[in-house]
């Protein structure tokens, strides 16, 4: 049961990054025709205004689709979209200092006043760590793991307690959030760059679109790899 409670924390902790690029276009006044928990063919869906909210048959991830077409969306102004794009690693950085917030009253008996001081302290600290392990990445790639690998440490050595999931969801929003922010396609701080790029050289926007199918493909291929690798670790 640790690891289906690991799997299900994951799920949603990428539905609240999704969550965030809902809100960030809300805010933005950009049009959104749907918003799905999960990918894949549609399970149950709900109908509010001219957004549809799904729930899909793979529980792991999700999706936000504006109700533009790329031509269009792309002649949105530069902030609009960058906002949008910051919306999901804002709502995991949120996530990680609430789920900081909870340990600070509940496993150190804090008051509010210094649990919210020690959220915000942890955190600083959690994304600093972060970004040092994404720079040995560079050096070691085999330590790198997929959802594979994350579901068999997170259920191994967090599964178990309330206090462990929370420690675990901890840890990925800031994952999620340090990893997106990244600045390569088709990651959103990819999308940011490009909206960066184009205000000095406009031109720049006709290439975004391959180049962010070519980052598709190699995303595609690495966690294949990474997966691969997760297994064989496990059987080993």
């Amino acid at each position: 049961m640790s690891y289906v409670a690991v799997a299900l924390v994951i799920g949603l902790l990428i539905a609240i990054h999704e969550y965030g690029h809902l809100l960030a276009a809300k805010l933005c006044s950009i049009p959104i025709r749907r918003f799905s928990i999960g990918f894949g063919p549609k399970l149950f869906e709900v109908k509010r205004a001219e957004t549809s909210y799904w729930l899909s048959l793979i529980p792991l991830g999700g999706y936000v689709l504006p109700a533009l077409e790329d031509s269009d969306f792309r002649r949105l102004p530069a902030y609009k979209r960058i906002v949008f794009a910051l919306g999901g690693p804002v709502a995991n950085i949120a996530g990680a200092f609430v789920g900081l917030f909870v340990m600070g009253l509940s496993q150190f008996s804090l008051g509010p006043i210094r649990a919210v001081s020690f959220a915000a302290t942890q955190l600083m600290k959690g994304l600093q760590q972060q970004l040092y392990g994404l720079s040995t990445l560079f050096v070691d790639f085999g330590q790198l793991s997929g959802i594979v690998g994350i579901v068999a440490v997170g259920g191994t050595e967090f599964g178990s307690t309330f206090a462990g999931l929370l420690t675990f969801s901890v840890l990925i929003n800031i994952s999620l959030a340090v990893l997106n922010l990244l600045p390569l396609p088709p990651l959103d701080g990819g999308r940011i760059l490009f909206c960066v790029l184009e205000k000095s050289y406009r031109p720049i926007a006709k290439v975004e679109a391959p180049v962010t199918l070519v980052g598709w493909a190699l995303v595609m291929v690495l966690m294949a790899c990474v997966t691969v690798q997760d297994v064989g670790r496990l059987v080993a």
